[in-house]
């Protein structure tokens, strides 16, 4: 074998190889890419959660997403609704929802805004499934301690609620 052919043949592997540490869903790309996820509207959520025995209410009595006050799931990710049914089901306890993808939270990738997050209100039945189901992982950049699922799912108590991270639907 030629140098040449030698040299373009250890190209190619290195080619190869590369294309599948970096590529979207394989290798290292996977831990902080986010991909295309099915989103729902606010009736299909609304569905799926009253089907489950999850509620949800607004401070502001409504559910339009562009305002503050009110409790939307328009643009909730299906894996999202999902992770909020396996966790009412898997704790046994009352879930009541006061956030969802209205404007006014944090931004970022893994937001309220884009689907990721779903705030709960606290009682000691999820309390303490969390503290006891879930791994204590430390504390969150502004200071709320994270407690995370086996799925890789957070939950940072921030005090009046509990504000949940959906990276998956949690084992649905």
């Amino acid at each position: 074998m030629t140098l040449r052919l030698r040299a373009r043949s250890v190209l190619s592997v290195l080619t190869l190889v590369l294309t599948a540490v970096f590529a979207p869903g394989i290798g290292l790309a996977s831990s902080t890419d986010a991909f295309a996820v099915t989103k729902l509207t606010h009736a299909q959520a609304t569905s799926m959660f009253s089907g489950a025995g999850i509620t949800w209410s607004s401070s502001g009595g409504c559910s339009n997403r562009n305002v503050s006050t009110c409790t939307s799931f328009d643009q909730l990710n299906l894996t999202t609704a999902q992770g909020a049914v396996t966790l009412k089901h898997a704790s046994g306890c009352a879930l009541n929802i006061t956030g969802g993808t209205e404007t006014g939270h944090a931004s970022g990738t893994y937001s309220h805004w884009n689907g990721y997050k779903l705030d709960f209100g606290k009682n000691t039945c999820i309390t303490n499934y969390i503290h006891n189901a879930f791994t204590y992982i430390g504390l969150r950049g502004d200071g709320y301690p994270q407690y995370q699922a086996a799925s890789g799912n957070i939950y940072a108590d921030e005090g009046s609620h509990w504000d949940a991270l959906f990276y998956t639907c949690g084992g649905c």
